[in-house]
Formats: structure tokens, C-alpha cells, sequence
């Protein structure tokens, strides 16, 4: 497992940060655990998957 954080998230998935923060607060993306500034990090798999969904419903 490889953890991402949400900078590296949003670039990922070409969105920014902030909507990266608000994917998680809705739980459409689950945070593994937290840096030490408490911001969240996510696994890559689940981003990976996340973006496959995404782009199956239409798009990020």
C-alpha cells in the first residue's frame, strides 16, 4: 500500500485540493490515516479505483 496525499490525489485526478478534501468528508474517498499536520492520506489503489468509477459515471 502506497499512500498519497492530497496534493498528489488532485493531481492525479486532475481536480483540485479542495474538492480532493470534500471527496473525503463525503467518504466517496476513505483517508487510511492521517499526516502530522492531520491532513488526510489516501491509499493509491483506492484513488485508482476511485478514478476508474469516476470516469464510468461520467466523469471527475
Amino acid at each position: 500500500m502506497s499512500l498519497m496525499t492530497v496534493s498528489q490525489v488532485a493531481e492525479f485526478l486532475g481536480v483540485q485540493e479542495v474538492r480532493v478534501e470534500r471527496l473525503e468528508r463525503e467518504s466517496l474517498l476513505i483517508a487510511q490515516e492521517k499526516d502530522a499536520e492531520g491532513k488526510p492520506l489516501f491509499d493509491s489503489g483506492d484513488v485508482e479505483k476511485y478514478k476508474v468509477l469516476a470516469e464510468r459515471l461520467g466523469g471527475l
